[in-house]
């Protein structure tokens, strides 16, 4: 779309458009997103965020609010704008609706989370969430309070298709998507996932679309062989040659070497 997208054009576009959108941990992908005309994208509030901002400068950025980073609704109305002061669009909170409600009733846009939210893991560990009747409800409540407590945006991970699209037909927030389906308002992936930067796990829901840490171990390997020619020819007396070096003329040495001895 054509101009800067904010809260305001997602809530207005819910249910008649879907948005594609990407966690990303540097202005290189940020920018490369934007290019791909991705303009829903996430962060984290560190020193990546004004990057990001920079270099997608009218996408939708919403920057997560570290987990226990704050300890009462005030601290947190605090983060929130300083969040927002950096670039951001919304802040992202899995803290308890009290401290979301705080932010939202300062006009701050709000992204709460349900489902397998990865801070709270302890309580259901890490698998899809939602699949009995009893506990769907559960994550329909905890949508409730979101939605009571002003969230603008709902982020939906790992639950069963049926209650994500329930949710999403059933929300004036934004819900984004993760491991649930292609029903709710964005399809959201981690830009590590999509491009294949790691050895570790890949969740279910996660499709890789490049493979980076192949192109990083080319890299790093192309790294270790310059530095060895370096070091080969420093040591053959190779580097330095002439076009490498400045030097004093003679009349200029003289001058100095007259002088030096002096101080």
């Amino acid at each position: 779309m054509d101009g800067k997208v904010t809260i305001h054009h997602l809530l207005s576009r819910k249910g008649r458009q879907k948005w594609v959108q990407l966690h990303v941990d540097s202005g290189a992908e940020a920018e490369a997103a934007a290019e791909a005309g991705i303009v829903i994208l996430s962060c984290e509030p560190d020193h990546t965020l004004e990057p990001i901002r920079a270099a997608a400068p009218l996408a939708f950025v919403s920057a997560g609010m570290p987990h226990g980073q704050v300890s009462s609704p005030q601290e947190a109305i605090r983060a929130g704008f300083d969040i927002l002061r950096r670039g951001a669009d919304a802040v992202y909170c899995s803290h308890s609706p009290h401290f979301i409600e705080a932010m939202a009733r300062e006009g701050i846009p709000v992204t709460g989370h349900v489902g397998l939210v990865p801070n709270l893991a302890a309580w259901t560990g890490f698998r899809a969430v939602g699949k009995t009747a009893e506990e769907a409800l559960g994550v329909l409540r905890k949508v409730r309070d979101l939605e009571n407590a002003g969230a603008a945006c709902i982020e939906v991970e790992v639950v069963p298709v049926e209650l994500a699209d329930y949710i999403t037909r059933n929300t004036p927030a934004i819900t984004m998507g993760m491991g649930c389906g292609d029903v709710c308002d964005t399809q959201y992936l981690f830009s590590c996932d999509v491009l294949g930067t790691h050895a570790g796990h890949y969740p279910r829901h996660s499709k890789r679309y490049a493979d980076f840490r192949a192109l990083e171990a080319e890299l790093q390997a192309k790294r270790v062989d310059a530095f060895r020619a370096y070091a080969a020819d420093v040591a053959a007396g190779g580097y330095p040659q002439a076009g490498h070096q400045v030097h004093m003329d003679a009349a200029a040495l003289d001058g100095f070497l007259a002088r030096a001895d002096s101080l």
